[in-house]
């Protein structure tokens, strides 16, 4: 035996001692994962919870007369409107930060009371209030480090059997977690362990990052040293006189060593992809070619301020009285309203004083993807050869993603290739505004994360009941290879304690 072999022999033994307890977590809680997610609030339930716009008390004011309360020489760059008790409410992005304003006071910002706090809480449950603490520091079910803007947070418990329990901000009285009783216990078993959310972790996200890319890191390690071993045993194996699949009597090493074989790849791909998702692309392997700006904010970049929109907003409001939320966005000089309202999104063109829903035209999204590649200060810039086609069906890196488009439908899209160094491909959607972008290095990280984790690879994106048939067997195959690995490392700890004993 080599010293290269040896060496493996004593990493997978060692790495496979100190890592089997979190390997069989990784892979026992990749099971609830598929069903059970981190309770978190999301959009659409906040959207649920608004008035709808049209039940506003006062007349609505005129979008000019709001943002001409606004600091002095900002740049609005999105706009917000929805109902907060009645009373209408701006929410600006501006280039000097975010300002809410209410219709009417000349607040830039209002902090919620007692009992506004208690309205917001009777929208999310009915029950009463058993109780309500304020929090200082993050918990198990807010661990993340931007949240610590929004202190101190209300946390209040509700008497009602789910156990019920609302994170609401003493900024905004904004809902920042919601969960019962069930849905903590399954991210006990399931988001906690395996994406290691441990609030004294996960609330430092450098701290959080370069732990898991380093457990995972040492994972690869360990799982490359066992198949090195795997290999080395395999080949003595079949050269002797007799050979058998499996060279072992002992029970344990016999199915860690079968499971192995079947499975060892996938169990190095879901450590190693599990890693990517927080790693970076190493810059070695490609390195981003030097842009101005993000693609998708230069195609957004040029936004016309809310006052200069043909169309009035309050005349959106009017014939989408169902509405409970508007905002104002744009494509490149192209404005347009996004009407929610709760189920639906409604895109409507702001160009001129029609109301009619948006249409792109091809050669706008042609001219707003020229412009990435362009600069007003250099006309003799050179321009990569681009070309445009219409999609009609799914394709690997635009896939069913209705979620994202509150069951609009995805296609036709058009599909802008560019002749760039990072070989871009545009994917824009001309009834909703929506950019996909995919380069060089969001085709590594797809394939390095999002194909070998979750099983999104061609063929199973379109099938979800065999994509999970897939990832049951090979979780399954995982977790075998982890149980056995469990048992040898108790059994290498018990002998290295008898060894200690007998010394003394």
């Amino acid at each position: 035996m080599n010293i290269i072999t040896k060496l493996m022999y004593t990493l997978h033994r060692i790495l496979g001692t100190l890592l089997c307890i979190l390997f069989l977590m990784w892979f026992l809680s990749a099971f609830v994962m598929m069903y059970h997610r981190f309770p978190r609030v999301s959009t659409q339930e906040k959207m649920q919870k608004l008035e709808m716009l049209s039940q506003a008390g006062d007349p609505l004011p005129d979008i000019a007369s709001v943002t001409a309360r606004l600091p002095r020489g900002v740049k609005v760059k999105s706009t917000t409107l929805n109902l907060n008790f009645g009373q209408p409410e701006f929410s600006f992005s501006t280039t000097k930060g975010a300002f809410r304003l209410l219709a009417d006071s000349t607040a830039l910002q209002t902090v919620p009371d007692s009992d506004h706090l208690h309205r917001t809480a009777a929208l999310w449950c009915s029950s009463p209030i058993a109780r309500i603490d304020t929090l200082h520091s993050l918990d198990q079910w807010i661990p993340f480090a931007e949240l610590k803007k929004e202190m101190p947070i209300y946390k209040i418990y509700f008497a009602d059997e789910a156990g019920t329990q609302l994170y609401l901000s003493s900024q905004n009285a904004e809902a920042l977690q919601f969960s019962n009783r069930n849905e903590r216990f399954w991210a006990w078993l399931g988001a906690i362990p395996h994406w290691v959310y441990f609030t004294w972790l996960r609330q430092d996200t450098a701290l959080w990052t370069k732990t898991v890319i380093w457990l995972s890191a040492l994972g690869c390690l360990m799982v490359i040293a066992g198949i090195w071993v795997t290999v080395d045993v395999w080949r003595k194996t079949h050269r002797s006189r007799r050979p058998k699949f499996s060279p072992y009597r002992k029970k344990w090493y016999h199915w860690h060593y079968v499971s192995g074989i079947f499975f060892g790849i996938f169990v190095l791909t879901f450590t190693f992809s599990g890693m990517m998702s927080l790693a970076d692309i190493p810059e070695w392997i490609h390195k981003p070619a030097l842009k101005k700006g993000s693609p998708t904010r230069i195609l957004h970049a040029r936004a016309p301020q809310p006052e200069d929109y043909p169309l009035d907003y309050r005349r959106v409001i009017a014939a989408y009285p169902q509405a409970l939320q508007i905002e104002w966005r744009n494509f490149r000089e192209h404005p347009y309203y996004i009407v929610k309202d709760g189920k639906t999104e409604f895109y409507i063109d702001a160009a001129d004083s029609l109301l009619r829903p948006l249409q792109l035209s091809e050669e706008e999204i042609l001219k707003g993807v020229e412009s990435i590649y362009t600069s007003a200060d250099d006309s003799s810039q050179h321009i990569p050869d681009i070309r445009i086609s219409r999609l009609e069906h799914f394709e690997t890196y635009y896939r069913d993603m209705s979620n994202m488009y509150r069951g609009r439908p995805q296609l036709p899209v058009w599909k802008i290739k560019v002749d760039d160094p990072d070989r871009s491909v545009y994917y824009i959607h001309p009834e909703t505004g929506i950019i996909r972008h995919v380069d060089t290095s969001s085709r590594w990280k797809y394939w390095t994360y999002t194909a070998l984790h979750r099983m999104r690879l061609p063929g199973l994106n379109s099938n979800a009941t065999l994509r999970k048939t897939v990832l049951w067997i090979l979780l399954l195959g995982g977790t075998a290879v982890s149980v056995t690995g469990v048992a040898l490392g108790i059994n290498y700890i018990r002998r290295k304690c008898r060894k200690r004993q007998k010394r003394y």
